[in-house]
């Protein structure tokens, strides 16, 4: 048999790089939509809020038991991600999460009794933080991941801009609120075809990679590093104070301010699109200014808007303040995802990000629902001093996570 020639080899090479490229392509692309998925998920729900409320006949208080309930979800994703990644491989991971999301979707869209509905959550919210996990360990993994990280999660800001439109548009036009999940069903069906025929499971390329004895512990001791503890607190606190206001801001907007149910939508969907631009245009900037600045200068800018939509009760400047707190937002998660990069070895670094992811979940849950007693206590206005003090608590854990040398492996 005639030897193949250095032109055929050539050839032969370069089509399997090409196929390979186009493969990664489809994967990063499945996880960017998929983040779009959530995002719309997380600032739909604020708007559908109010329609939930007075379909149910529940308080303020009641409607709020939504956000813990999912926090047991997120709290299972939390302490089992990285094992489960050991154990499935990561694409059989996702698909888990995305058929969790998918069967709640469906359970919600049906309109169920209230008990169920917050049944339903637990599932929800274990789909949400095992894809916001094992996405962020994913891209993670690729070189230059910051760049990559702040694109993941501008589609995150991106489905986050279009969720209360859909939402308000829907509520609108005369459709119910549970309308709003059949969109997400169709969704979610998307993501997992092109899970199941497009992603496949990448091996970590640096770094000593997990060896099969190794697996079981890996997850003990990324925890056993005080430096992961605080990062996932840090991110516990930026969640619940992104999510508290893109949740509430709506109901706030319409029922303190008497803000029309259409242009409030839009107005908090300017927050949302902030959140997006920030995360575009900030990472560039962190690599001139130091992460540190960026990131202090970003809670500064969180406050500074709070108080223009709390101090200046017009809407015009309402709209302004929402979109510079999310702008704010922006880059402040995929940074200190980055970040760990830096800190901890990369043997570990996919059990300490889906640690980090998981349990910043929880802040979703948490602390919007601690929103909602408030606001059922003394008033929808208590939000806004609420969020500067969660980023009072953001700016203290930031101080401490940056005073931390780097953390070498064990």
């Amino acid at each position: 048999m005639r030897p193949a020639t250095e032109e055929t080899i050539q050839s032969l090479n370069e089509q399997k790089q090409s196929n390979s490229t186009a493969s990664l392509r489809t994967q990063i692309g499945l996880a960017f939509f998929a983040f779009i998925l959530i995002g719309s998920n997380d600032g739909a729900l604020g708007v559908l809020i109010p329609s939930i409320q007075a379909h149910y006949s529940v308080n303020k208080a009641t409607v709020a038991l939504l956000f813990l309930s999912a926090t047991l979800g997120y709290l299972v994703a939390a302490f089992n991600s990285g094992l489960l990644v050991e154990k499935l491989g990561n694409r059989r991971f996702l698909i888990l999460g995305v058929t969790a999301f998918l069967l709640s979707a469906v359970t919600l869209s049906l309109m169920p009794p209230f008990l169920v509905l917050l049944l339903i959550l637990l599932p929800l919210g274990f789909g949400i933080a095992t894809l916001d996990a094992g996405l962020n360990a994913y891209i993670a993994g690729f070189p230059r991941n910051t760049a990559l990280l702040n694109y993941l999660h501008a589609f995150y800001g991106t489905g986050a801009l279009l969720g209360p439109i859909i939402a308000s548009t829907i509520l609108a036009i005369g459709l119910g609120w549970n309308s709003v999940y059949v969109v997400w069903v169709a969704m979610s069906l998307l993501l997992l075809t092109g899970l199941v025929l497009a992603f496949k499971d990448r091996r970590a390329t640096s770094g000593g990679g997990i060896k099969t004895e190794a697996k079981s512990n890996v997850l003990f001791t990324a925890l056993r590093i005080r430096i992961v503890w605080i990062a996932a607190l840090f991110l516990l606190f930026y969640v619940g104070t992104e999510v508290s206001l893109g949740s509430w801001s709506y109901s706030f907007l319409t029922e303190e301010r008497h803000g029309s149910t259409l242009v409030m939508g839009w107005v908090v969907s300017g927050y949302w699109a902030g959140l997006t631009l920030g995360r575009l245009t900030l990472a560039r900037v962190a690599q001139r200014v130091g992460e540190k600045r960026l990131i202090q200068g970003c809670l500064a800018g969180i406050i500074v808007g709070v108080l223009l939509v709390w101090l200046v009760p017009i809407g015009a400047v309402s709209a302004i303040g929402l979109c510079l707190v999310g702008f704010s937002l922006g880059p402040i998660y995929p940074t200190t995802i980055a970040l760990m990069s830096k800190l901890v070895s990369s043997r570990l670094l996919p059990s300490a990000i889906g640690f980090l992811a998981s349990l910043g979940s929880v802040g979703a849950a948490l602390f919007p629902w601690l929103a909602g007693n408030l606001a059922q206590a003394i008033g929808l206005w208590s939000l806004l001093p609420y969020v500067i003090t969660l980023t009072i608590f953001m700016l203290c854990l930031w101080i401490a996570l940056q005073s931390r040398p780097q953390v070498t492996e064990m």
